[in-house]
């Protein structure tokens, strides 16, 4: 799955920046919560409100490691995140077993030429699932379509954050 990195909507409630590096920066804007919703059956309690809710507090535990990218590409359907999606990435955490990251790989000269018949500009950042074991390290995609990416000797993994959350959008992409 490629990432690609762009601004957000200036009446959004996460209004972003972008950097020389291309990483999207959020400063959030308090948003209200309205009360709950039961998705079983109706509750006869009453509506209540509850307080502000602040983004920031809720997805970004590091302000100052923590970024947000925008996926693109369906190679992770099978963990819930999809084309479109904003991921929450925390660079300050170490990849474990099982974790969703943002890594950079060396591609191989096969996998060059398929980036460039797609005309995929970047297409060596990835976001996948992290495995190592005794057989290495790999990378591994949520969708039976994509290979996984197993490191040679000599390649180099360049980690650039743990993915703590993915904001889905239902309706209006982007």
């Amino acid at each position: 799955m490629l990432l690609s990195v762009k601004r957000g909507s200036g009446n959004a409630l996460i209004h972003s920046k972008t950097s020389a590096y291309g990483i999207i920066y959020a400063v959030s804007k308090t948003a209200k919560v309205s009360g709950s919703v039961v998705a079983g059956f109706p509750s006869p309690a009453e509506q209540y409100q509850e307080p502000p809710l602040d983004l920031n507090e809720l997805l970004v535990k590091r302000p100052a490691a923590t970024y947000f990218v925008r996926v693109e590409g369906d190679s992770m359907v099978g963990a819930g995140i999809s084309d479109g999606d904003l991921l929450v990435v925390d660079r300050s955490l170490r990849p474990a077993e099982g974790d969703v990251i943002i890594a950079s790989v060396e591609i191989s000269p096969e996998r060059s030429e398929h980036c460039e018949a797609m005309s995929l500009e970047g297409c060596d950042f990835t976001v996948k699932t992290y495995r190592r074991d005794k057989s290495g390290v790999r990378l591994e995609p949520a969708n039976p379509n994509y290979p996984v990416i197993r490191l040679r000797a000599g390649q180099e993994l360049d980690y650039f954050g743990k993915v703590t959350a993915c904001i889905h959008r239902f309706a209006g992409k982007r």
